[in-house]
This record gives structure tokens, C-alpha cells and sequence, in this order.
């Protein structure tokens, strides 16, 4: 009998320990709930963050297609490889997203994604701020904002990772060790 008592006492505080940790995690949850305006910020860098990958990305895959268009691989010109570079790096989303569909690189069936993208990332780099305007000052207003950039990110990064399975490279396969930590001039 004193070890069955003993056994449902510490059932009962194991229990009563997991209770109480679930309420902290849902207090915790519900007190985070509530954004701030420095929340709404960290999640717009984190969407242009996606954005200039994207960008980075078709770049590459323009960089590639014309360095082997001008067979600058075999025979190397560092003058007309700078060339195609600054001809790349001086044109906007819209132009890569047109120069990538004149490439030999096949991306009809990215079409629809890469112009929800276009679509996102001039909404959020030219308008996200104007369409939610005073909403930044509520907690309500900061919480439809951060949806909002969430679904930008959303589409952003999914747009990269597609361009970068094109480069054979799939971000949800890889496995880091660590992150690199060094500064790469570029």
C-alpha cells in the first residue's frame, strides 16, 4: 500500500509538473503573440533578404548562361567577364526575371512563381509601408503586418530555392556543419 501511494504521489506531481510547464508555454505563446514594431522590421529585412537572394541567384544563372554563350569558360577574357557582370548587376528583378526566359535554362514551369515573386518583392520594397501605414502603431495592426510579410517571405524564398534547384543545388536536402563565417568580398 505505501508503495502504490508513493507511486501515484510522484504520478501526480509528474503530472502537475506537466501541466504547469504547457500553461508557461501557452502564456509564453500568448504573450509573444503581441508584435512589436522592431518584430516588423526583423521580418522585412528577413523578406529582403529573400528578395536580393533571388536576385543574386538569377544573376547566376545569367552570369552562367552568357560566360558559356561567349565560350568565356574555355577561353577565358576577364574584360568581357566583367562586361557580362556589370551588364547583369545594373538590371532589376523584372530584367533578370526576362533575361533568365531568353537563357537556354528551362523555367516555363516557374513562370507563375518567379511573377508572384516579381509581384511581392516591389510591393514590399515599393508599398508595404504606404498600404499598412498607421497599423504599425496597434499591436493588432503589427500582427496583420507581420502576416502579411510572412507570406511575402513565403513566396520570396520559395522562388530562390526553385532557381536554385535549377543550379541542381535543393536548400531542403542540405545538411550544414555550421555556417560560414568569414566575409566574402564580392
Amino acid at each position: 500500500m505505501l508503495l502504490s501511494q508513493f507511486c501515484d504521489i510522484l504520478l501526480n506531481q509528474a503530472v502537475h509538473e506537466i501541466l504547469s510547464s504547457l500553461i508557461n508555454v501557452r502564456r509564453k505563446k500568448s504573450e509573444s503573440i503581441m508584435p512589436s514594431l522592431d518584430d516588423v522590421y526583423q521580418k522585412f529585412g528577413l523578406a529582403s533578404e529573400a528578395a536580393q537572394l533571388l536576385e543574386t541567384e538569377l544573376g547566376t544563372v545569367l552570369f552562367v548562361s552568357g560566360a558559356i554563350d561567349q565560350n568565356l569558360i574555355e577561353n577565358q577574357n576577364p574584360d568581357a567577364a566583367t562586361a557580362l557582370y556589370n551588364s547583369i548587376n545594373r538590371k532589376t528583378l523584372g530584367q533578370l526575371l526576362k533575361g533568365v526566359k531568353n537563357t537556354s535554362e528551362s523555367v516555363e514551369h516557374l513562370e507563375e512563381l518567379l511573377s508572384n515573386a516579381l509581384k511581392e518583392r516591389n510591393r514590399l520594397s515599393h508599398s508595404f509601408y504606404r498600404q499598412h501605414n498607421f497599423r504599425r502603431n496597434t499591436e493588432d495592426g503589427r500582427l496583420l503586418m507581420l502576416d502579411d510579410l510572412e507570406k511575402i517571405h513565403e513566396v520570396l524564398l520559395e522562388a530562390y530555392k526553385a532557381v536554385m534547384r535549377l543550379s541542381g543545388i535543393d536548400l531542403d536536402k542540405i545538411e550544414l556543419q555550421g555556417l560560414p563565417t568569414d566575409h566574402v568580398p564580392i
